[in-house]
């Protein structure tokens, strides 16, 4: 269900990416097909969740600026444990890379900004165009790691 994303996946990285109803682009161009390769080969990682060959979610986390650059599910298939699944993850994966604490801003007052709370992210400040700022470092990723297993 969770594989590494590949180059190939990036047509539906993109649906998913613009039928989100939260933290919606204001322009879809911002985000390109080349953006995506960057960042899923040079500069980080990404991972999809896929079903009945079907793109449902996915995540990508940017080694470069220690930032998660994107984690969404398609709305048709929230609530179904894919976001923390392709969370837990990535997080995983870029702890066995690195110790440096990694980063992400997302909207306010947004499921997204709860989620990130009830997962462990401690929020540290504000950034970008009024964006939450939150942290997770290694200590913390393994606390949680343990939390979960037990």
């Amino acid at each position: 269900m969770i594989r590494e994303a590949k180059i190939e996946d990036i047509p539906q990285i993109q649906v998913v990416r613009n039928a989100v109803k939260e933290n919606m682009l204001s322009n879809p161009n911002l985000v390109t097909d080349e953006d995506c390769v960057e960042f899923m080969t040079s500069r980080g990682k990404g991972w999809v969740c896929e079903i009945d060959q079907c793109i449902t979610g996915f995540s990508i986390v940017d080694l470069k600026e220690h930032n998660i650059w994107a984690l969404f599910v398609h709305p048709d298939f929230e609530k179904q444990g894919i976001g923390r699944k392709l969370h837990d993850v990535m997080l995983n994966w870029y702890f066995e890379q690195t110790k440096e604490p990694v980063w992400l801003g997302t909207s306010p007052k947004t499921r997204a900004e709860t989620f990130y709370r009830m997962t462990g992210w401690k929020e540290i400040g504000m950034h970008g165009k009024g964006e939450v700022k939150f942290e997770m470092t290694h200590s913390d990723w393994s606390q949680i790691k343990r939390t979960i297993r037990t």
